[in-house]
């Protein structure tokens, strides 16, 4: 018989509690309307005006289907402006509009507050390394089955 798990030594379980805690963070001090994951187009198209939308998916580690809802979502709210690549008609390029841009400027603020209130919980000089970890982590390929990983 097996015995239970100590969630507290388990990975993914306190993946998923730290992810309960930017939710919350968020929620109370950046935006209950506009979630992490819109924040995070927004700021991809904010930094790479007239990007394509298969880009701003990979670079925002969005699967293509969740972008795609995300940006048609964040066009119906007149934040983003879709347009089709001249050259290549299946490319769709975007640009944040006028409101588009105020809203990732009154956004923008509130992100990097709880950026550091997540990372207030750990001593200063160990916050780049925390922050190596997670982004190693992140960064993991899909895992192989039938061998190590």
């Amino acid at each position: 018989m097996s015995r239970a798990l100590d969630l507290d030594r388990y990975a993914g379980h306190l993946i998923r509690r730290a992810e309960q805690v930017h939710t919350s963070l968020w929620s109370r001090f950046v935006s209950e309307t506009v979630t992490s994951q819109q924040f995070a187009v927004l700021n991809a198209v904010r930094d790479r005006e007239g990007i394509d939308q298969s880009t701003v998916a990979q670079l925002t580690s969005l699967d293509r289907s969740t972008a795609h809802h995300i940006v048609r979502r964040l066009s119906d709210q007149n934040h983003l402006s879709r347009t089709q690549d001249p050259a290549d008609r299946r490319r769709t390029l975007l640009a944040l509009t006028d409101e588009g841009r105020q809203l990732h400027a009154a956004l923008a603020p509130a992100a990097e507050r709880i950026n550091g209130e997540l990372l207030a919980v750990f001593p200063y000089e160990e916050r780049d390394e925390v922050m190596r970890i997670l982004s190693r982590l992140a960064q993991r390929g899909p895992v192989r089955t039938g061998g190590t990983a």
